[in-house]
């Protein structure tokens, strides 16, 4: 069994990411520059801003982070990414979600300049992965190709089966398997809380992609022999004997999956670090387009 270790996928990523941004800096250009918002206090999102600003420093990028109280009005809101979209030095603009319920999602992601939308969810970025065209791809869904391509895993004439369907993993990364390029070439099944027959279809997935957001739903009854398990799953699960009292659980049950399988995801430290690589290839592509 192989652990398909995020550690050290996204760290070739960033290394590689480091070298180019070095050359920028020879030539004497600006750097690449990413501008995040964080409204409210939410936990795991400060979490993740926090660790992707810790990448763009790592890297060599430039970084703003605006963050707004969670009252703040939807109209106010747009005019901060509007600053942002009229900004030439900002290449990149990610707005941390959820965002609180005054605020439509939808709205807000309109509101991005599609040049500078490098979490991939405008519906311009969107539909240019539909049609097989040069687009961001959502930070996630990338990753996972990234980590794909990095530990070779072959996917060309496999069945891979996508557990949940949302636009920031499932939809994407159903498009993604079955594009023809190098890690795509699936037949993709996606499934969805109105799958009848679910385990069954599982078992007759190669390749299994859990992006449901449900804490261990895959067991090993689901999995079989010799699966590639990709877990894109991070709940927080109270526990009273663990030191911050909860724990992370992926959408797989890890250790009674991972025996039958020839390669799975830990987690933490597996999709989670290739998101964020996904993210800062995203906003390097985004400055090589507009922030010359």
């Amino acid at each position: 069994m192989l652990i398909l270790d995020g550690k050290i996928a996204s760290r070739a990523v960033i290394d590689t990411l480091k070298t180019e941004v070095e050359q920028i800096k020879l030539t004497g250009k600006r750097t690449p520059h990413l501008a995040a918002i964080l409204i409210g206090n939410n936990g795991a999102s400060e979490t993740y801003v926090a660790s992707k600003v810790k990448h763009c420093d790592e890297i060599g990028f430039g970084s703003t982070l605006i963050r707004l109280a969670d009252n703040i009005s939807e109209a106010e809101l747009i005019a901060t990414i509007t600053e942002l979209n009229n900004n030439d030095a900002i290449d990149g603009i990610l707005v941390q979600l959820p965002l609180p319920k005054h605020i439509s999602e939808q709205n807000i992601i309109m509101a991005i300049n599609p040049a500078k939308d490098v979490d991939g969810f405008h519906p311009v970025s969107v539909g240019k992965l539909v049609q097989g065209l040069p687009t961001f791809i959502p930070a996630t869904p990338y990753g996972i190709m990234l980590m794909l391509e990095h530990f070779n895993i072959t996917t060309k004439g496999k069945h891979a089966v996508v557990i949940g369907r949302s636009n920031i993993v499932g939809r994407p990364m159903s498009i993604l398997l079955s594009s023809n390029q190098p890690y795509g070439n699936c037949t993709v099944t996606v499934c969805h809380s109105h799958t009848p027959n679910l385990n069954e279809i599982c078992l007759q997935g190669d390749i299994i992609v859990a992006a449901l957001g449900r804490a261990e739903f895959v067991k090993a009854n689901m999995v079989k022999e010799g699966a590639v398990v990709i877990d894109v799953g991070i709940t927080r699960v109270e526990d009273p004997t663990a030191k911050k009292g909860y724990r992370i659980k992926g959408d797989v049950a890890y250790n009674e999956v991972a025996p039958r399988t020839s390669a799975i995801t830990p987690v933490p430290g597996g999709v989670g670090l290739m998101t964020i690589a996904g993210l800062m290839k995203n906003t390097l592509q985004a400055y090589k387009a507009i922030g010359k």
